[in-house]
């Protein structure tokens, strides 16, 4: 298992074999075996492999070809539309519709979602996280039929590889570990940490193909820009509010 998560690199080009079912199965109860809040397991994955829900989703998805590509889609919600119900079945008011609770139903939907990642890449399956789903959220959320209560956080498509790409670069562990207290980097501690990443050629290429200084204006400049992020924050917290999480009392 070690040596599964260490090889571990995303996958966005599929063959067109189907995932069989035992295996499916298999991988989805390992996610539902995942850490989560108070044993309350507050989130719903909802799997798509009908190809004309594929079809919409990819096109949500920024047309991203591994969405119809791959045999099975796998959408993470925060949900505590279940919890809720079963609460007032049982004569008990729930006071979970503020940002607390979908916070915490978010990070319940990604241990989920991390635990079918490696339940996955350990049958020969590859995976691909999709950053698209917040920034589309509402409208994922009309072609899953998801109720209040409900907000899609991430997804995952899985299918059988078809490319074997490098292990992508990944910082120093020194960068990303702190011992008993955090350890705030300086000027130097920062030159250090980004050094080897800067250096690849990978990362040369990409600065040319930008037409940038160096990879930071990569991504504040052409991948995540301001004006996109303030976009799609404010409409991600509209629909988190039109969900019933932004109850301030």
């Amino acid at each position: 298992m070690i040596q599964t998560i260490l090889n571990h690199r995303s996958i966005r080009k599929y063959t067109e074999k189907k995932i069989e079912k035992q295996i499916l199965d298999e991988i989805l109860l390992a996610g539902t075996r995942a850490s989560t809040t108070g044993n309350m397991q507050i989130y719903s994955i909802i799997v798509t492999q009908e190809e004309e829900l594929k079809k919409r989703l990819w096109e949500l998805h920024f047309k991203q070809d591994m969405v119809k590509q791959a045999p099975v889609v796998l959408t993470f919600c925060a949900d505590l539309n279940r919890f809720n119900k079963w609460c007032t079945l049982n004569n008990t008011e729930p006071a979970y519709d503020n940002f607390l609770w979908f916070y915490n139903a978010t990070i319940d939907a990604i241990l989920a979602a991390q635990n079918v990642s490696v339940a996955a890449e350990s049958h020969g399956l590859g995976i691909c996280y999709l950053g698209t789903t917040t920034y589309m959220a509402d409208k994922i959320a009309d072609i899953l039929n998801l109720p209040q209560n409900v907000v899609p956080v991430t997804t995952l498509v899985v299918g059988y590889p078809d490319e074997t790409p490098e292990l992508t670069d990944r910082l120093p562990v020194e960068a990303i570990v702190h011992h008993e207290k955090y350890q705030d980097y300086d000027h130097e501690k920062i030159k250090e940490l980004y050094k080897e990443k800067e250096e690849l050629p990978l990362t040369k290429e990409l600065i040319k193909a930008n037409n940038t200084e160096n990879l930071a204006q990569v991504f504040t400049e052409k991948r995540y820009v301001k004006k996109d992020n303030l976009y799609f924050s404010k409409s991600f917290l509209e629909f988190i509010k039109k969900q019933n999480f932004m109850n301030n009392g």
